[in-house]
């Protein structure tokens, strides 16, 4: 047992997933759930995410809090909370961006920010709701805790051990560090499904193109079945580095039209034989 109470704000694949998790470890004696809609509360206690749907008060009694919700929500949330936080009642999230979600910290809570402990876990799935949650989610998976430096030595080890305990691999990075990275290698590739997705959808002949689609297709547009909320969120989040990397990506993609206008073969066998080295090395890398 980690903690007694643990309250999740956003009952759906995040935060479902965290409690089932520590259920089956162990770690939790109970767990509340509170946020805006009562029916997804029900369907999440129905299904043993939750032991019970409370209001803010008691949710700020709990001895740590997760906010599994978009990241654009995050200060309003805290807000509702902040009134309500037991002493030493520890708060973090599960958000895909760091810098404004910590700034976002800072203006709620106040002096009580140190016990604010910023996180992203590096697992997920197209699918969302209370029944798209499972135990085994974060088995074996990267959580990065992006920590300031005040924030309470006691806090972040609790939720380290929290994480753990529900199978993930904790690490730290910088929030900044932490924001220019998945700028790169997933907010960026959301945005291009989104963006080849929605293409072929506009087209007056759309349908046929989707019709002859195959598993190349599916697999690399997989993730444009992800909440449209959520990255619009994440998109508006992390503007500044996502911009960077928009810029870099569409460089990248001119340099390929251009070989291929220019039937350049030998152009683009370099790149593709890079790019295939580069992805089984990271393969490789997350195999061992």
């Amino acid at each position: 047992m980690i903690i007694e109470k643990l309250a999740i704000v956003g009952t759906g694949l995040i935060g479902g997933s965290f409690s089932l998790a520590l259920k089956q470890a162990g770690a939790v004696r109970e767990v509340l759930g509170v946020g805006r809609n009562p029916a997804r509360l029900t369907v999440a206690r129905e299904l043993g995410l939750i032991d019970r749907a409370v209001d803010w008060a008691e949710a700020g009694q709990a001895d740590c809090i997760l906010l599994a919700l978009p990241v654009g929500e995050t200060e309003a949330v805290l807000n509702q909370l902040a009134p309500h936080l037991k002493a030493g009642a520890i708060v973090t999230d599960a958000g895909s961006t760091k810098v404004n979600v910590v700034a976002a910290a800072r203006v709620a809570l106040g002096a009580r920010v140190v016990d604010f402990v910023p996180g992203h876990p590096i697992a997920g799935s197209e699918q969302s709701g209370p029944a798209a949650a499972r135990a085994d989610l974060y088995q074996g998976r990267k959580v990065v805790l992006t920590p300031q430096a005040d924030t309470r030595a006691a806090a972040l080890a609790t939720v380290q051990a929290l994480w753990q305990a529900a199978g993930a691999q904790v690490e730290t990075l910088e929030a900044d560090l932490h924001d220019r990275v998945f700028a790169a290698v997933s907010h960026l590739p959301h945005l291009a499904a989104f963006a080849l997705v929605d293409e072929l959808a506009q087209r007056a002949d759309g349908d046929t193109f989707f019709r002859y689609a195959a598993s190349g297709f599916r697999d690399f547009t997989r993730i444009a079945g992800s909440s449209p909320e959520m990255w619009r969120d994440i998109a508006l989040a992390n503007r500044e580095a996502l911009l960077t990397e928009l810029d870099a990506y569409v460089a990248a993609l001119q340099v390929l039209r251009s070989a291929v206008s220019a039937e350049d073969a030998e152009a683009l066998l370099a790149i593709f034989s890079r790019a295939r080295a580069a992805r089984e090395h990271w393969m490789k890398q997350q195999d061992s």
